[in-house]
């Protein structure tokens, strides 16, 4: 299996407002292409686009091509169990919206402090193990945000977990918060393989400032500032797959060219993502990464992720003006920042764990004028 992944978080939309509006004909062209250059891997998720993205990639994949021609990944929403009967439930609903009767690989979904809890209290580690004896996955594992200790622990205690999916990229390899490289080296401990995912950061390190996009560019002029983040997850030793959310096929096709080979960072392309790091660090305001985990359940609507990134870009590029008219766009039906009531219902979703609410008065500051 070649290394890069297919993550099916962000795909094209013909209603950039509407999540569900997935752009069917383009997503058939991109799987196509990712497929013609040997790529197998699919990653989905239950609440990925509101639940359409299981449904798109059936049409796109699973309806269009022998079941054994590709790895489709699944997972288990821990955040939405309630009870032990929710997980069959939604387990059968899964493999019905995506058109097959097993996974490759299954996963319990953002395993963290809550979540993990709830997974124990309801018995959901016994339930993919049960699922992999019928047959009906063929790995099981989770992915994790949170600290380093808490996944040493659930390793220690649950060594049925085949691998584990981890936030890792260039910019979260050293950050306290997300602890990239501690989480890193816990699932080397436990012998367990990695999933790399946001491996660019949401997208953001696509878009570097220009200096340090000047850094890249003189080393190699012909690759693109997100090869650079997918190459750093790439070259860590027990990574064995990086998956990447694509959105057109343009990003397919430049990610399946530098990801054949997928060579290593060599002493002198550290160097220059250390300075990069450095140079990003000092313009990124609100460290989101656009998973949109954190609308679902805001009362007032806010399209908090959409918010972040005009803050993010005018604190960059100081466009407070030409920025005002997207603010106004976002807002007419939805909450502004200065709505927020306070309830951090979006702060126990953030796998990034902003301080959201803090942030919404700094972006209200700014546009709510």
């Amino acid at each position: 299996m070649k290394k890069l992944g297919f993550g099916l978080m962000r795909l094209p939309q013909t209603d950039e407002k509407n999540p569900k509006s997935v752009n069917q004909e383009l997503l058939n062209k991109m799987v196509d292409y990712y497929l013609e250059q040997g790529f197998t891997y699919f990653d989905t998720a239950y609440r990925y686009h509101l639940g359409m993205s299981e449904v798109a990639i059936r049409k796109a994949l699973v309806e269009r091509y022998p079941r054994e021609s590709f790895i489709l990944a699944d997972k288990m929403p821990t955040f939405l169990i309630t009870k032990t009967e929710d997980y069959q439930r939604i387990f059968n609903e899964q493999l019905e919206k995506c058109g097959v009767t097993y996974f490759d690989y299954y996963l319990l979904h953002t395993l963290g402090t809550k979540t993990y809890a709830n997974t124990l209290q309801h018995g959901g580690f016994d339930f993919v193990k049960k699922l992999k004896e019928e047959g009906k996955v063929k790995h099981i594992g989770f992915s994790f945000h949170d600290k380093a200790e808490l996944l040493d622990e659930i390793l220690a205690k649950h060594p049925e977990m085949e691998f584990v999916q981890l936030q890792i990229n260039y910019i979260d390899w050293d950050n306290e918060t997300i602890a990239s490289r501690k989480c890193y080296e816990v699932a080397v401990k436990h012998n367990k393989p990695i999933i790399v995912m946001e491996p660019v950061k949401g997208g953001s390190l696509a878009n570097v400032p220009e200096e340090a996009e000047k850094l890249f560019k003189n080393y190699h002029p012909e690759m693109s500032a997100a090869s650079w983040a997918v190459r750093f997850t790439a070259s860590l030793d027990n990574v064995f797959l990086i998956l990447s959310g694509m959105s057109d096929l343009e990003q397919v096709v430049d990610n399946t060219s530098y990801m054949q080979k997928a060579n290593p960072l060599n002493d002198e392309e550290r160097e220059i993502i250390k300075k990069a790091t450095e140079i990003i660090n000092c313009s990124i305001a609100i460290p989101c990464t656009a998973c949109e985990y954190c609308v679902e359940d805001c009362p007032k609507r806010i399209p908090i992720p959409k918010l972040f990134s005009l803050y993010n870009n005018q604190k960059q590029f100081r466009l407070v003006n030409s920025h005002m008219s997207y603010y106004d766009n976002l807002t007419e039906h939805h909450g502004k920042a200065a709505d927020c009531i306070g309830c951090k219902q979006c702060e126990q979703h953030c796998p990034q764990h902003i301080a959201i609410v803090e942030q919404l008065k700094e972006v209200s500051k700014v546009f709510d004028v």
